[in-house]
Parts: structure tokens; sequence; C-alpha cells
């Protein structure tokens, strides 16, 4: 497996951040399955976790001024990194005017043994959830957590947390892969949490 050290790469006009190839999950639909990056980013595969030194000195070197929002997302679980995210975020609130995104699949609080949520509040604009399906049992059959069965009430109370330390939580289901009427659970779900609810495309 070839490895580098991508932290930063562009998907259209967002520019994401690379910290950690580590994640508590094997999601059968995970694209890091089948490709080693995405579209023009380079190797995705990090040589080591990044350094909250070499996250700046990526940030440093970098022409922010024409993307529209830094996303925490890449070939890993960003919360992994914890620490490196949120010294990140606190640099990028100082030096730029942009929002800033996690992609997660909401499994932070498991990882680290404790609520991390008021840890993102002042730095993170949004939080994307992947809820995936309505099902706790399909759930588990999908993303196949190291967490095992509790692991999808647990994603569901990390969001419903989220709402009071970060002003936009999202919840995401992919296009195409269940039904409508899932769909519909799906948006009864965030809807009880106080959460948006996304079905946003599949990218192949």
């Amino acid at each position: 497996m070839e490895k580098a050290m991508t932290i930063l790469y562009e998907v259209h006009d967002n520019i994401y951040v690379n910290l950690t190839n580590k994640c508590p999950c094997a999601c059968t639909f995970c694209l890091r399955q089948t490709r080693d990056q995405m579209e023009e980013s380079g190797v995705l595969w990090l040589e080591h976790d990044v350094t909250t030194e070499e996250l700046i000195g990526e940030l440093e070197k970098t022409d922010m001024s024409k993307y529209r929002e830094i996303v925490f997302c890449g070939f890993g679980e960003p919360t992994e990194a914890l620490d490196v995210l949120v010294a990140g975020a606190k640099y990028m609130k100082e030096h730029f005017d942009k929002p800033i995104r996690i992609n997660t699949n909401g499994l932070g609080n498991l990882i680290h043994g404790r609520d991390i949520t008021p840890e993102f509040s002042g730095l993170i604009d949004t939080v994307s959830i992947s809820l995936n399906t309505p099902n706790a049992e399909e759930y588990h059959r999908l993303v196949r957590s190291r967490f095992g069965e509790k692991s999808f009430d647990a994603m569901l109370d990390f969001a419903e947390k989220c709402t009071k330390y970060i002003p936009n939580v999202v919840m995401t289901t992919v296009s195409t892969t269940i039904t409508h009427e899932e769909e519909e659970q799906c948006r009864k779900i965030c809807g009880n949490l106080g959460v948006s609810y996304r079905i946003r495309p599949w990218e192949d």
C-alpha cells in the first residue's frame, strides 16, 4: 500500500483536511476499500497521523482565499485525531474567515470514552454525521463498528449532544441506498433529535 502525507486536498470549491487513517468502522461501502485517493487529491493513506505542526505548516503555504469551506474529512475518522482537530480548528478560526465542517461517523464519544462535543463550541460551524439507515441492526451490518451494537444509539446521542455546541448539525443518508420509506424514517429520527436531514448523492 503506497503511503504519503497528503494533509490538504481539494473537493470542488472546498479544502479537505486528512488527519488520520484510524477508524473504528469497516463500512461495507467505504471508498477507501477500492481506491487510494479522491479525484486529484494524491494518495490519502498517511505515513503517520498528522501533527498540529504539520497541519499548520500546510495551512500556512496554502492560498485559502479560493475555498468556500474547510472540511475535516479524509481516509479516517477525524475525531480519532481530536487534539489536532481542535488545535487546527482554533488556528483556522484565528487566521481564516471560513466555515469549518466535520464529516464524521458520530462515534467520537465512544472512541474517547467521554463527551467530546463541548470541545467543538465556537470552532465548528457544521457537523455532518453518517446516519446511513434508520435501523440499528442494518446499521451494524453496514458499518461494522468495533464498538458493536451500542454504536447506533451512541451515534444518535452524539448528534443530539452536538446541537448544544454546533450551529448546524446534519445527519445524512446516501441516495439510492435505502427506500423512500426508510428515508422518511430517517427524517423522523432527525426531527426528534432536532437536527437537519440530508440525502446526499453517491460518490463512486
